[in-house]
């Protein structure tokens, strides 16, 4: 067997029970989650921004980041719900590189899948714990969800696993909102039959139990652009794209219709310095037109304490060893910008 089994990790049941959320933050989670699910039935105006850096990699740098933007989000309260990314999951298209704080808590040392879920776990927690803004993490591996299930607020499947049947099945059993990113290929109907999978109920094998599920009614699409044949990027964010995408979902039977715009990725062509021009484009477009102002119901944007990016190596405080992302500055700027032209 190609296999071999280097050790057991402990159960998601035993990673809870060691390091669990405070009573008082679940009660606020509670509240929180209710907030952010009011602006996918529509019952709330409030616009969702969903932003952090490209992975998660420093707990002392993504709870400073995270800290900052709690001290953001009480001046635009009024109009805006800011969702910190704490991404613990990085997809690799090749399969190298850095795969995130889950398989190495350390990017500069080998694998370790058990400290892994611990650190994962315990950022999270940190972060919560000091400013009582709840996260988005990416779905990489299905399997994974129980161990975060009950500290995250919001949940993204990505562009390359949006045509799996096990993460649209685990989906179609979680509670918060979760977003269907669109294939690489840019193929809208494959995102939108994902959110029909996941908003139907299902029954499946899950991690050894055959399980059931209601469905979940908080799913929607992410738009992130698309890569030709020929690897060249394919924004979607534009009027038009926004205006096909509303027409495909008046064409189905899905509950709270809804789209997240991703400034970056193939949208912005990884220029990460064009996530502020693209969302003012998107908000543009939300006031020219009602039906896009329904739709579009926030944006995601790959932000960090330093601008750009770097290698494992270089060291710098708050900066990413991933995709490049704007910096704080800029960031906390394009929050003001945002809430002023909403």
């Amino acid at each position: 067997m190609g296999v071999k089994y280097i050790k057991e990790v402990m159960s998601p049941e035993e990673l809870l029970e060691k390091y669990p959320l405070p009573k008082e933050l679940k009660e606020l989670k509670v509240k929180r989650d209710k907030q952010i699910a009011d602006v996918f039935t529509g019952e709330s105006d409030k616009f969702l921004v969903i932003i952090g850096p490209c992975s998660a990699d420093n707990e002392d740098a993504v709870c400073d980041y995270t800290n900052r933007l709690a001290k953001v989000q009480e001046k635009v309260n009024d109009k805006i719900i800011l969702i910190p990314r704490i991404y613990t999951n990085k997809p690799r298209t090749t399969g190298e590189g850095y795969k995130g704080i889950v398989h190495q808590p350390d990017p500069e040392k080998a694998p370790d899948l058990l400290e892994g879920i611990i650190a994962m776990r315990k950022m999270h927690i940190r972060s919560i714990m000091e400013t009582e803004l709840f996260s988005a993490d990416e779905m990489l591996y299905p399997e994974n969800w129980p161990y975060i299930a009950d500290i995250l607020s919001y949940v993204a499947v990505g562009a390359r696993s949006v045509e799996n049947q096990q993460h649209r099945l685990t989906i179609s059993g979680i509670d918060i909102p979760c977003g269907m990113k669109n294939p690489t290929s840019g193929t809208l109907s494959i995102m939108l039959n994902s959110c029909i999978a996941a908003q139907s109920g299902h029954t499946f094998m899950y991690r050894g139990w055959e399980v059931k599920t209601e469905g979940n009614p908080l799913t929607h699409t992410i738009l992130r652009g698309a890569v030709n044949k020929h690897g060249r990027s394919l924004p979607n964010y534009h009027y038009e794209d926004l205006m096909l995408l509303n027409e495909m979902y008046k064409k189905h039977d899905l509950k709270n219709p809804a789209c997240i715009i991703d400034a970056n990725h193939a949208n912005s062509n990884k220029c990460y310095y064009e996530q502020p021009r693209i969302i003012s484009e998107v908000l543009h477009s939300r006031n020219v037109s009602n039906e896009i102002k329904k739709l579009v119901k926030g944006v995601m944007i790959e932000s960090y304490i330093e601008p750009g990016n770097q290698s494992i190596h270089e060291h710098t405080y708050g900066k990413s060893i991933t995709d490049a992302c704007l910096g704080w500055d800029e960031s906390e700027r394009l929050i003001y910008e945002i809430a002023d032209k909403l």
